[in-house]
């Protein structure tokens, strides 16, 4: 858990790029350990493992996919994740992925869900991005795949076999989403109509931050829940973060995505996290890579001050 004083972190680059329709996401693993990931985790006290890249072959036994782009390399990517970040959840670890686009999700959260099952606990999902990402190729207007892994994980886009069948999946009312503010029609619909708890910007505008997290955090203490944070660039405000190919003014700032995160810290809850979405092509001279380096150090402990715990 990231409250303690040693968590063993497993970073896990994910080089994936073709989920976005835009190349250059692909780069971000890079960016983000040239940008101190590890030795950042490492001098808050944490043991680090980087796991390096993983390279997968394209799943060949899937056919091509008329709106579902780039199918076999995305299902390739997402199988690898799935082992990958159940093995180290299993094996102690905390699996931090660096991407690489939002569809690497499907693989991620699918294996945390895996372990959940297996730790009899339910798996909740903090998905921190701009977009609901709740569409599957019946609904996508543009079949880019990185639109699709909240509805690929909660069991809502089982359109081809990309992982085992009676694999176990994350309960849409056990996501909750902040910082929307880009859905699509149908996405609407579908998100009221499984019930994802959805957070958009006007909801942070009106009732704060803290507020948002303080009603989450007990939601999911009240369930003993294991706790996954998806964690896109576009959650910010592309004033603040502004290499992604998916900018969408009117973001988070940078002191509400601090407070989410020393939130999450003092929680104790989160078990795995992933950093998506970062294309440095795009960046302005590493500027985004660095916050997100530094969102991740508040994750993991790195405060101003020490605060007195709060009374429950």
């Amino acid at each position: 858990m990231a409250e303690q004083n040693n968590t063993h972190i497993a970073l896990i680059g994910a080089p994936l790029e073709e989920g976005s329709g835009r190349r250059g996401a692909a780069m971000g693993p890079t960016a983000l350990r040239i940008a101190g990931v590890d030795t950042t985790l490492a001098e808050l006290g944490h043991t680090v493992t980087d796991e390096g890249d993983l390279h997968p072959l394209p799943a060949r036994d899937l056919p091509n996919h008329a709106k579902a782009n780039n199918l076999q390399v995305v299902a390739a990517f997402t199988r690898a994740l799935d082992t990958a970040v159940y093995d180290a959840a299993r094996s102690g670890k905390f699996p931090l992925v660096l991407g690489g686009d939002h569809a690497l999700s499907m693989g991620s959260v699918s294996g945390m869900a895996r372990h959940a099952a297996d730790e009899g606990r339910p798996l909740f999902v903090l998905w921190l991005d701009a977009h609901a990402d709740f569409n599957s190729p019946a609904t996508s207007p543009s079949g880019n795949m990185h639109g699709m892994p909240v509805a690929f994980f909660c069991g809502e886009a089982e359109f081809a076999p990309i992982l085992e069948p009676g694999r176990p999946f994350v309960d849409p009312k056990n996501v909750f989403q902040v910082g929307i503010r880009s859905v699509d029609a149908r996405e609407r619909e579908e998100i009221a109509e499984h019930g994802v708890n959805v957070y958009d910007m006007r909801a942070v505008d009106e009732i704060g931050m803290a507020h948002i997290m303080h009603d989450i955090i007990a939601r999911i203490k009240a369930a003993n829940g294991l706790l996954h944070v998806s964690l896109d660039v576009d959650f910010l405000d592309p004033e603040i973060a502004p290499g992604v190919g998916t900018t969408v003014p009117g973001g988070a700032t940078f002191r509400e995505a601090h407070l989410i995160m020393e939130m999450l810290c003092d929680s104790g809850l989160v078990s795995s996290l992933d950093v998506v979405e970062l294309n440095p092509f795009l960046d302005d001279r590493g500027k985004s890579a660095r916050i997100l380096v530094e969102l991740t150090a508040s994750l993991f402990g790195r405060r101003i001050l020490d605060r007195p715990t709060r009374s429950a």
